[in-house]
């Protein structure tokens, strides 16, 4: 299928991000696009992800003498060319026979940071290989098997991670009834897994059978083991309630993300743009805050920065253009949403993501 192209760099025509979804679904085989798209049970916390930007206004400020907008800004000293990043998903390879390979280089050719998962179809090597001189973070799954731990981890350090991310909402997965109705299993190995026990781990199995090696009841000191094995910055990832920012921050976290997964684990628990404001008040800049879960538009973007968030991740969306179009795809996703920033900013008022950081919502 041949896709126009929107300029001589992207090999596919962005008219939104929301679009995206049906020329994928149109092309991918049925489980492995379920397994991508779903969320858990009724699917209601997935759409209020989205649907709870509307509930924020953005009052503009006009006579500021705003020309342009200016979107680099910075992350413990990693410069980037834009507010948003990648968030870490697993299984790149149902999308794009490159996989986390692609992934990795069209976001560091957008200038921003690559996560690489634990359930990757590319070893942590090949994918930081791919794009060597730009930044990546790693996302953890605990395993039940420290020494798996300190395996994984001693993988990430050694291929150059910037960062741990340590995913807490997920020790389980949910009740996704698109995976149920399709029979959903992997067709590919997890390379980082099968590093590990050379078994092929991942290939022929459900998700649920991935989670059950996963360790079920994470506590604060595990932050601190992380940050000794990794001596590096611990991101938490799928904070959802201020009370959990507090103590993931008292445990040592060196930032705080703002997650429900996308929609796809716990069904019927608020959106996470929902719970921003509040997370936000609690953090109070002692670390930085990631958010993702529901973004589609540069409009969603500044709400976000705009009620607290440091950076804001991106997960379908990214497949979604991997899929369509490779590298240069990824990168396209990228480049639609920075337009769109960019013209919200410049109507709003707003010439730098700082200054976004300091406009109030309705």
């Amino acid at each position: 299928m041949t896709y126009k192209t929107s300029n001589d760099e992207c090999p596919i025509e962005i008219v939104n991000i929301a679009s995206l979804e049906e020329l994928v679904k149109a092309r991918m085989e049925v489980g492995a696009f379920g397994y991508i798209r779903g969320g858990a049970e009724d699917e209601l916390t997935m759409r209020e992800n989205t649907l709870s930007f509307n509930r924020k206004k953005i009052v503009p400020r006009v006579l500021q003498g705003i020309d342009s907008a200016n979107l680099a800004t910075r992350l413990w000293g990693i410069e980037l060319n834009t507010p948003i990043i990648q968030s870490p998903s697993a299984a790149h390879g149902l999308a794009h026979v490159k996989g986390e390979i692609d992934t990795a280089k069209g976001v560091a050719a957008a200038g921003s940071i690559f996560s690489i998962s634990t359930y990757a179809n590319t070893s942590i090597e090949d994918a930081a290989a791919a794009a060597p001189n730009a930044p990546y973070f790693f996302q953890l799954y605990m395993s039940k098997d420290d020494n798996f731990n300190r395996f994984i981890i001693d993988k990430a350090v050694k291929a150059g991670a910037k960062a741990i991310i340590l995913t807490v909402d997920s020790t389980l997965g949910g009740y996704r009834e698109e995976d149920i109705i399709n029979h959903f299993q992997f067709p590919l190995p997890m390379q980082n897994l099968n590093a590990y026990n050379n078994s092929g781990d991942g290939k022929g199995k459900g998700i649920s059978e991935i989670y059950a090696a996963a360790k079920q009841g994470i506590v604060p000191t595990d932050i601190e083991k992380i940050k000794v094995l990794s001596k590096l910055p611990v991101i938490v990832k799928g904070i959802q309630s201020p009370e959990d920012a507090a103590i993931a921050i008292a445990a040592g976290a060196d930032g705080i993300w703002v997650s429900n997964h996308g929609g796809r684990q716990l069904d019927g628990g608020p959106a996470s743009f929902e719970v921003l404001p509040l997370i936000a008040d609690i953090v109070a800049k002692r670390v930085p805050i990631i958010f993702d879960s529901g973004i589609r538009r540069g409009e969603h973007v500044f709400k976000a920065l705009a009620s607290g968030a440091d950076l804001v991740g991106i997960g379908r969306p990214v497949i979604y253009g991997l899929n369509l179009g490779g590298a240069d795809g990824v990168k396209c996703v990228f480049e639609h949403l920075n337009k769109e920033l960019s013209i919200t900013m410049q109507l709003a008022g707003t010439k730098t993501i700082e200054a976004i950081k300091n406009t109030k919502l309705l």
